[in-house]
Parts: C-alpha cells; structure tokens; sequence
C-alpha cells in the first residue's frame, strides 16, 4: 500500500479501533513570532486526532535540536498516547509538508510497520468536507513496542566516511543556505555544505501543498542525477525536512535510505568538519 492516503480512506477507518491519528505539526524554524501548532490543534484537528510533539519527543540530553530519544522513552511516550506500533498509524500536519514525514521516519525507525501520511493534510481533509473536532483528544493507553533500525540512522562519523566515499549526500535546506550565500537560521552556525553534497531543496518536491507524483518525484531526482540504486542519505538543518527528502525517495522506488540525524546542527559546529561554500 502507498505511504500516502487519502481522506476518504482516513474517514472510512476513522473508527476503526486499530487506527490511530496524529497531528505532527512542528511550528517553522526562524518564523516570528513563533507558531503555535498546539494551540491550532486544540483549535480543529482530525476527530480522535492526538497531538504528536516533535520537540517534546526528541533527546533533550543533547542541546542538538529534534535528536531521536532512545528507544525507552519514545517506547513509553507513545504508550502513553495510546499508540501502538501494531497499530495503522496516519500523520497529518496542519499546513504544507514539513514535519509529518520526520514523524513518519521515527516511527518506522523505531519500528511500527503501518504508517502513513495523509496527502495533502488537514487543509485536503477540510476540503473534502469532512468534520474536525476542538479541544484535546485522549486515547487509553497501549504498548509501543520499539524496534529500533540502526540502519537508519546515520552519525557524524558515519557521514565522514560517505564524504570520503563520495557517497549520495541529498542536503535538504535551500540553495542560500546551501551554497553559503544565505545564513542560517540558529544562531553560531554558518551556511555552506558538506563535499559532494547535493542540494535538493525539499521544496522542489511538493506541488500545492503537497508532495508531487511518484513519477514526478522520479523524474525529479533523475535530472538531479541521483542513482536511486544505490544507498542515499538524506540531511537538512536539524533533521526534520531531511525526512522529507526521505519519503519522497521511498515514493520514487528508492530502497536504501537513511538520514543525518544530527543534520547541519551537529556537522557544522563539529571540529572535525570540513564546511565548503559555491558562492
């Protein structure tokens, strides 16, 4: 089954007890004043939908933004929202694609088998003229299970050695930031890339709030000349639009994927880095 799945199919299920709704809307890096994506939950969100917070989610042992936690504690956070990694879960966010298919990567990562995204988002669900709902929705506890991949998942040391390999690098933030031209959002960190990085904006693969077809996506990354054969790591700012890339890969036939957890965050400040710049 595709990734990807309608409103209709998603109101079909709505009360199907093995499926299990998220609203994974993470407020925009750099925007002022900032988004409260919690409050427009509580506003109007998918009926049954439960809020999935990114941030309170991810390793705050580590001053690294939106780092995966162990697998204890996402094991026991998402238990505690009543979710279960035998369940059908579907992500949606709020506005666009930018922060679903990071959730959508941590939960296959740490193994739930049945995720998907709802294409097009709430703004697609409210279209089709299907009801939301206000206020804070509770689930009754379940057991998530985690599984965690490895494969994943790279580290610091792992993308030293891709760079060395000259291995597909897919870097996620836009072409300023990329080339050195632009600056980065956080602040104490400069722009640039890696060596032989390539920049996919992962603004390039959506089309009116959405992600673009499969054989766009393909079409895409071919004329970017990406090998979809071969192993390709996806990075960005801090991990969040690098999943973006990453869903779009899978959607265009790609097997072997896994993303920069750190991302530019933890490359760029590194000692060990080496930061270049096409300006």
């Amino acid at each position: 089954m595709n990734t990807l799945v309608t409103p209709s199919w998603v109101s079909e299920q709505l009360n199907d007890p093995d499926l299990v709704v998220l609203d994974a809307t993470l407020p925009p890096v750099g925007v002022t004043p900032a988004m409260d994506t919690h409050s427009r939950y509580l506003e109007k969100h998918i009926p049954g939908a439960v809020f999935f917070d990114i941030e309170d989610l991810s390793d705050h042992a580590t001053p690294l933004p939106h780092m995966l936690p162990t697998p204890e504690v996402f094991s026991r956070e998402m238990s505690a929202l009543g979710v279960s990694d035998q369940m059908k879960i579907v992500i949606y966010e709020q506005e666009g694609v930018f922060s679903a298919p990071r959730a959508w990567w941590m939960l296959r990562t740490f193994g739930a088998q049945r995720v998907f995204i709802l294409d097009g988002g709430l703004r697609a669900w409210i279209q089709a003229g299907l009801p939301t709902q206000s206020g804070r929705a509770d689930r009754p506890p379940a057991a998530f299970h985690s599984s965690f991949k490895i494969d994943a998942v790279a580290d610091f040391i792992q993308i030293k050695e891709l760079i060395a390999k000259h291995a597909q690098i897919l870097d996620a933030r836009s072409s300023g930031r990329f080339t050195g031209v632009s600056p980065e959002p956080r602040p104490g960190i400069e722009s640039g890339h890696m060596p032989g990085a390539m920049n996919v904006p992962f603004t390039e693969l959506l089309e009116d709030g959405r992600l673009k077809s499969d054989a766009s996506l393909r079409e895409y990354f071919a004329a970017k000349g990406v090998d979809l054969e071969r192993p390709i790591t996806t990075t960005c700012g801090s991990g969040v639009t690098a999943a973006v890339i990453a869903l779009a890969l899978e959607l265009a036939g790609a097997k072997q994927v896994n993303l920069y957890d750190g991302s530019w965050a933890e490359y760029a400040t590194h000692p060990e880095a080496v930061v270049e710049k096409t300006i």
